[in-house]
């Protein structure tokens, strides 16, 4: 499946994913791969990275972010809460944000926008505060631009980062329980106007039910609307 813009997008499963970028940069989003059951064997010797962005912290997108951002010396984009833990447990590199700031990385613009979740992470039986969640919109070299939501629920601003920066492609949470269902994925796409979808965070538990099959029904009704439905270990170039 081609989007022709020059970008390689592997997906791991859960809401992880391996980009190439059309200048090189390899980047990871939401650091769950040795230890994520839906991440083919295959795929979880990661290589190289020049980026890892973390969206929050629960376990299932932080849970090897210390252990390959220590093995690969990549720089960690998370908010700011995030980062100096990372930094409590050796890690380096990190680059700390905000919500609503933009910076750049390798040559990469990324923006930290609101998602509607919580982001508490499991250290040594306590829970500590990892800062807000987050979104990112993500401009490559070429100008191709990306919207990661995290896990989030629905929410009415989800216009407004659509209007602001103009996304070609979305991943969007669909599983329901932790984040929004199909039917709630389906008004966020009638807000954004979104056209080319990759539906995330489902199957990989029983309680997370929600369904690209779903989610299709829900937007039959929108013409144009593209579901890309990817199984772990696919890629789009």
């Amino acid at each position: 499946m081609t989007l022709d813009r020059d970008t390689k997008i592997t997906y791991l499963g859960q809401s992880t994913f391996l980009i190439e970028s059309p200048g090189g940069k390899r980047l990871l989003i939401d650091p769950w791969v040795m230890s994520n059951p839906m991440c083919p064997d295959d795929h979880k010797e990661i290589g190289d990275l020049d980026v890892v962005l973390i969206t929050h912290g629960h376990s299932d997108h932080i849970g090897d972010a210390v252990e390959i951002l220590k093995q690969t010396g990549a720089t960690a984009v998370g908010m700011l809460e995030l980062c100096n833990w990372l930094g409590t447990k050796g890690v380096e590199n990190t680059s700390g944000m905000n919500k609503g700031g933009t910076q750049e990385v390798g040559g990469i613009r990324i923006t930290a926008v609101h998602a509607d979740h919580s982001s508490g992470i499991q250290d040594g039986g306590q829970t500590i505060y990892g800062g807000d969640p987050v979104g990112y919109i993500i401009e490559f070299e070429n100008g191709f631009r990306l919207y990661h939501a995290g896990d989030t629920a629905l929410f009415g601003d989800m216009k407004l980062i659509a209007d602001m920066y103009q996304p070609e492609l979305y991943m969007l949470p669909i599983g329901d329980h932790f984040t929004m269902g199909p039917r709630e994925a389906a008004h966020a796409i009638r807000l954004m106007g979104a056209e080319k979808v990759i539906p995330i965070h489902y199957a990989t538990f029983p309680l997370l039910t929600g369904t690209p099959d779903q989610l299709r029904e829900h937007t039959a009704d929108i013409a144009d609307i593209e579901i890309i439905e990817m199984e772990p270990g696919d890629t789009l170039e």
